[in-house]
């Protein structure tokens, strides 16, 4: 009955043809649909070949959701990308403020060592895969506070792992743009056995890690210093019992702490 009605509708020149009939009565599906003469030559220039892998990656690169974690006076050089004259959003990057959006983590200024367990946290709470820009000299080696500050952490990446570092006090707009085509480059070459080498454990220290206080790495320098010059004796610079008694107790209650 379905070939009768589909008789009805064809032209005389199809029933001379026996092949062309055979054709519209096979039902099997072609094994390559390329092949099939369904498809024309404007139609096989439309298609585009390419794997899950480079989907994937071309999708992430051209949707960088960033959070923007700003200390000082480098974030400000990041604020101009906002405006009309750098328009950052014509590289799909769209600002978050909450990490669990967010796959970009842009940190830009001084981190001290009371921010470092929040930034971990907020690195943390990113989801996979995630990615970081450490942007300015303060961030990567501490800047000018790397050499007498005691409370500056001397590079971002003693707490969660660099992708991108971006010098300069501050760096130009320019150089943030070119810092995230870098990133984009390395995003699209990237594959599954990539994001899969590094494991969060062993990327970074985390939240439980614990500095522990110790001795200078100038103190023999300042023992030879003091003999030469005053004349000090080195029981002059050994630490008191009340001195490591305090310590002890503080080192007590930071292992108390969750």
């Amino acid at each position: 009955m379905e070939k009768r009605s589909i008789g009805m509708v064809l032209t005389p020149k199809f029933w001379n043809d026996k092949r062309q009939l055979e054709n519209i009565f096979n039902l099997n599906p072609a094994i390559n649909p390329i092949e099939s003469s369904l498809l024309d030559e404007a139609t096989l220039n439309s298609v585009i070949y390419t794997t899950l892998n480079d989907l994937s990656n071309w999708a992430r690169l051209s949707s960088l959701w960033p959070l923007l974690y700003g200390t000082s006076c480098c974030f400000i050089e990041f604020a101009s990308l906002i405006g009309s004259r750098f328009d950052f959003d014509r590289y799909g990057l769209v600002p978050r403020s909450s990490p669990r959006q967010a796959d970009l983590l842009i940190t830009a200024g001084t981190v001290t060592m009371k921010m470092a367990p929040s930034l971990v946290r907020l690195y943390e709470q990113m989801p996979e895969p995630k990615y970081v820009i450490a942007m300015g000299a303060c961030t990567i080696t501490g800047g000018m506070f790397s050499t007498d500050s005691y409370s500056t952490v001397r590079g971002v990446d003693k707490l969660i792992p660099v992708d991108i570092y971006l010098p300069g006090c501050p760096p130009k707009p320019e150089a943030i743009l070119d810092a995230i085509i870098k990133l984009r480059e390395k995003i699209a070459h990237e594959t599954s056995e990539d994001r899969n080498e590094f494991q969060q454990g062993k990327r970074y220290f985390t939240r439980k890690h614990r500095f522990h206080i110790g001795s200078s790495i100038l103190i023999e320098k300042k023992k030879k210093f003091f003999h030469q010059s005053y004349k000090y004796h080195e029981s002059a610079l050994e630490i008191t019992p009340k001195t490591s008694e305090s310590i002890s107790e503080i080192e007590k209650f930071e292992n108390t702490r969750v």
